[in-house]
């Protein structure tokens, strides 16, 4: 179900006059995109019906309720808080490059479901490339979820400020 452009739109009608573009369209015509993400808007901007009219949305709803079935069953059965897992699969890619895997990131339980997931850093790779840990619940367990974030970021302490950040006065 390709619903980025009714979600994006959606959300920028939120913001009114402040808003810097006003649909999808307005971004892509902007051209303050990056080359390699163009075509990915402009897939999405192929979309015609809303996801309410569109088929392949329609048709994955039964699909949704039985994930979220089966996750909230083993939350339950195994008596978890929480699962945990990373971000991505393999580290970023250089910009402009097409070629190196570029993984995927974990957008199957927190979006499949509709329940919350939460990213903290877990450390680095290549030296200096942060990587994320993502925290995922059931339902409504978002003071949970911010609660083991919070503990484990003061536990590991793996997040650096970028050189590039000025240092926080006092």
């Amino acid at each position: 179900c390709r619903r980025f452009k009714y979600d994006i739109n959606n959300y920028l009608a939120t913001l009114g006059s402040e808003a810097p573009v006003k649909d999808l369209d307005e971004i892509i015509a902007s051209g303050r995109t990056h080359p390699t993400i163009r075509p990915r808007l402009e897939y999405f901007q192929q979309v015609e019906d809303p996801p309410d009219q569109d088929e392949s949305c329609l048709r994955s709803l039964p699909n949704r309720e039985r994930l979220r079935t089966a996750v909230r069953s083993q939350l339950e059965t195994q008596q978890l808080d929480a699962m945990v897992y990373p971000t991505w699969s393999n580290p970023p890619r250089l910009i402009g490059d097409l070629n190196t895997p570029h993984g995927d990131n974990s957008q199957d339980l927190a979006p499949g479901t509709g329940f919350p997931a939460i990213t903290v850093p877990m450390g680095y790779v290549r030296g200096s490339l942060p990587v994320g840990l993502q925290i995922f619940g059931d339902a409504w367990s978002e003071p949970r979820l911010i609660a083991l974030a919070y503990s484990y970021e003061q536990a590991t302490m793996h997040r650096r400020a970028p050189a590039t950040t000025p240092r926080l006065g006092h």
